[in-house]
């Protein structure tokens, strides 16, 4: 059995007048949100804002007192003066001038010349003299005398050293070096004598050696006699 639809009952029938009505309403909403009146916001008055203003503090007056200066007392009265006659004569002072005349005669006092002292010069190392001590013997100029001078201290410590005293302190074998260091005052005379040695005995040896070493002719510096240092470095062999 088919179900039959009614032909009014279709609303496709009346999609127009749906239309219609629909523009005719959204027409008259559109002219009442026109036609509505707004009122500007009225608010009351607030005062007005000064942000200047001056603050105004009390200060206290105060008076500045000052310190009493104390009065100085009035000066004594003087004494009674008495006048004085002016009978008593005065004796005038006559001053000499000192200027003296073209004529007159000067006496003057005669100055003791104060003889200098005497410069002193200290000791003088053997390399840096002027003129070396002069050995007995050499000759020559100042480079000569200085070769010299080595050469016969070498050749004195060679012939008057002794030899065998190294073997016999035990001494472990190689080469040994003993420094020898004396002064040659003003007058030629050695003087300060002092050795350094493997062994005290070879150091004695050395300073006996020293010892022997005839008179010399004194160095000299700015041409005046003075003491001389020197150094005498040898080197032994000890089997």
């Amino acid at each position: 059995m088919e179900i039959k639809k009614n032909p009014k009952a279709n609303l496709e029938n009346y999609s127009k007048l749906f239309m219609q009505l629909g523009l005719v309403l959204a027409l008259f909403i559109t002219y009442v949100a026109i036609e509505k009146k707004t009122f500007d916001r009225q608010f009351g008055d607030l005062g007005d804002v000064v942000m200047n203003a001056d603050l105004e503090e009390e200060i206290p007056i105060t008076e500045r007192i000052e310190p009493e200066i104390p009065k100085t007392p009035p000066p004594p009265t003087p004494e009674k003066i008495e006048v004085v006659e002016d009978e008593k004569e005065v004796e005038e002072t006559v001053i000499e001038s000192t200027e003296t005349d073209e004529t007159e005669a000067v006496e003057v006092e005669e100055i003791e010349e104060v003889e200098e002292a005497e410069e002193v010069i200290e000791d003088v190392p053997f390399t840096i003299i002027e003129d070396v001590p002069v050995f007995p013997g050499c000759k020559g100029n100042k480079a000569q005398l200085k070769a010299c001078f080595n050469k016969k201290m070498q050749k004195h410590f060679g012939k008057k050293f002794d030899s065998d005293l190294p073997n016999e302190l035990g001494l472990s074998p190689g080469k040994k070096r003993i420094i020898m260091l004396f002064k040659i005052d003003r007058q030629g005379n050695i003087v300060d004598i002092r050795a350094k040695a493997p062994h005290p005995r070879l150091q004695k040896e050395a300073i006996r050696i020293i010892k022997l070493l005839p008179k010399m002719t004194p160095g000299k510096q700015r041409g005046k006699p003075v003491g001389v240092k020197y150094t005498l470095p040898m080197r032994i062999d000890v089997e």
